[in-house]
């Protein structure tokens, strides 16, 4: 036991309390997620009891062995459109072998430590595609809200909204009503029961008033589906086959990836909330795992649900066996209560997920984004419509890239060459505009920001550009340089070895990274190691050791404060010449 407390500190000091907090807990997020998996599950395309066995395999299984103390699996809103895409495009058993791949990617990617990729997300990104997804939810809700008759789902947004337009005159106000009411409850009943499940009121109420004023003029879950077996969910294992392997590969890839960046989200809010900490890597395995058995219970993909960790950790969850305690709480539910289930109108799940759309869009955030008016703002809205338009795969696609790009921009814009020269107090400052007061044999430059390929070609140049004579000493300091890539040392190696043909290069003030780069390229050894130095006045003085005195001798500009006697000592050698000739 001591060993297995020592693996995972998850269910460190667990005690009776906590397991009484983690009841608590584990029952009221059970009962949120009974609704919200059937709704998932029929916003997919699937049948509703398909997404009640996620929540109780996935929900289980991820609580169970994941890297977060809190976290709550099962579908989320953010896989509806996903779902939809590949049950309409390869078909309900290819959605299950996707998932199960799905699931190996997951594991390989916790493996090989690539849990903390998710840092490299830039907000916009993510912000972009989820509200994206939440007008495509909020959306494929219309039809039945407003009940509508003979819709076919279709996975792009256009066809979709085409659809219902064409079919609008279709209406049944029966279902519209009722989706008013569910709604309005679902809105009010936090206020007025804070400690019930908003979408729980509005199910049954919503439900009792369609069951006893008009049954038979809506559609139900047992009418459209047949109901929802009491029995637990069949293992079946996916018919594989290599071709259905590479023909599904990128919705498997598309999965996983969605998957990853949610849970992990998913697992950071957790983290702020409760001041805890995380392991990402074994979340990915985590999720994994639960993603590969979960099919095999007729269960669609899932991931770690935001709102619903939130609500676990609200109501006092002390451990992962919260999130064990809401599998279970959900599997006997539906053993229990699934004939009831059926009675349930389509028209009352579709406020709950146009509620999980608003809740998941963070249009709060998108404003503040868009109020920027800089890059950020153009990733945020490039991603969203290509969400919305196309596909998530091409969204975040081309918001990492468009990012990328801003990035680079900006870390180039950091990137300053400036010559420098002794002030009044004899410390070096940069200067802007062309030097013409400078030392004719010593050309000192400040270099700050990150020499990479996006800004090493602005070094060259600038320095080139500068000097419009070949000093004997060209002195770089590089204190405020964090960073240099391969691209950056090329031009650096240029510099270096151009005005080594005439003189020699001095380095002050090198941080670890860049010298750690020269070693490894063998531009180190090619400069020397005496000619780097850790203070710019080390170097100076080493510089001006290497001065043809005679120059000096004849020089009016008095740059560095050593200059006055150099050039008296000159002079007097000079005089002293003289005199001996004669």
């Amino acid at each position: 036991m001591k060993r297995l407390a020592i693996k995972d500190s998850r269910f460190a000091n667990y005690k009776l309390a906590s397991f009484q907090k983690d009841l608590n807990s584990g029952i009221i997020v059970g009962i949120i997620a009974l609704p919200l998996g059937m709704a998932f599950s029929i916003a997919s395309g699937t049948q509703p009891e398909f997404g009640i066995y996620t929540t109780i395999v996935a929900g289980i299984l991820i609580s169970l062995l994941g890297g977060s103390k809190y976290q709550i699996g099962g579908p989320t809103g953010a896989f509806i459109p996903i779902v939809l895409g590949i049950v309409l495009t390869y078909g309900f058993q290819n959605l299950l072998i996707a998932g199960f791949m799905a699931g190996i990617i997951l594991i390989l990617m916790g493996a090989l430590k690539l849990g903390t990729l998710i840092k490299y997300i830039p907000k916009p990104v993510t912000i972009g595609f989820t509200s994206g997804i939440a007008i495509i939810i909020f959306t494929g809700q219309i039809s039945a809200f407003l009940g509508l008759e003979n819709i076919k789902r279709h996975e792009a947004f256009i066809a979709n909204m085409h659809e219902i337009f064409l079919h609008v005159d279709s209406i049944n106000f029966y279902s519209a009503f009722i989706a008013l009411i569910c709604f309005f409850i679902i809105i009010i009943s936090p206020k007025i029961f804070p400690s019930i499940p908003g979408p729980l009121i509005g199910i049954v109420i919503s439900t009792i008033i369609a069951a006893l004023f008009f049954p038979d003029k809506l559609a139900t879950i047992k009418s459209t589906y047949g109901g929802i077996p009491s029995s637990l969910p069949q293992f079946s294992f996916p018919d594989f086959s290599f071709d259905r392997i590479l023909m599904l590969i990128k919705p498997a890839f598309i999965i996983a990836i969605l998957g990853a960046i949610e849970s992990l989200l998913s697992a950071v809010v957790a983290d702020g909330m409760t001041n805890s900490k995380h392991n990402s890597n074994k979340e990915l395995i985590g999720q994994g795992i639960a993603n590969m058995i979960t099919p095999l219970f007729g269960g669609i993909p899932a991931t770690g649900a935001i709102a619903r960790t939130a609500t676990n950790i609200k109501n006092g969850a002390a451990s992962p066996v919260s999130g064990i305690i809401h599998g279970v709480t959900v599997l006997l539910v539906l053993v229990i209560f699934a004939p009831l289930a059926g009675k349930i109108p389509l028209a009352s799940m579709s406020p709950i997920l146009m509620v999980v759309s608003w809740n998941m869009s963070e249009q709060h955030v998108f404003r503040s984004i868009l109020k920027t008016k800089s890059g950020d703002s153009l990733v945020l809205v490039v991603t969203f419509l290509l969400t919305v338009f196309f596909d998530l795969t091409t969204a975040v696609a081309f918001g990492l890239i468009l990012a990328t790009i801003i990035f680079t921009k900006r870390m180039s814009d950091i990137m300053k060459t400036s010559n420098a020269l002794p002030n009044l107090n004899n410390k070096l400052e940069s200067i802007d505009e062309p030097i013409t007061h400078g030392c004719p044999q010593i050309s000192i430059f400040n270099v700050e920001g990150p020499l990479f390929f996006g800004a090493a070609q602005t070094f060259e140049q600038t320095i080139r550009q500068t000097i419009h004579y070949t000093p004997k000493v060209l002195l770089l300091r590089m204190g405020k340089v964090p960073f240099m890539d391969i691209t950056g040392e090329a031009y650096f190696s240029n510099i270096v070895k151009s005005f080594s043909k005439h003189g020699i290069v001095l380095i002050c003030e090198m941080n670890s990274q860049p010298k750690d780069m020269l070693r490894k390229t063998g531009l180190y050894d090619l400069i020397g190691e005496d000619r780097f130095f850790s203070g710019t006045g080390d170097g100076i003085e080493y510089a001006l050791k290497q001065l043809n005195h005679q120059t000096c001798s004849h020089c009016s500009k008095f740059v560095f404060k050593e200059c006055t006697d150099l050039n008296i000592v000159d002079a007097k050698q000079e005089q002293y010449s003289i005199t001996t000739l004669n």
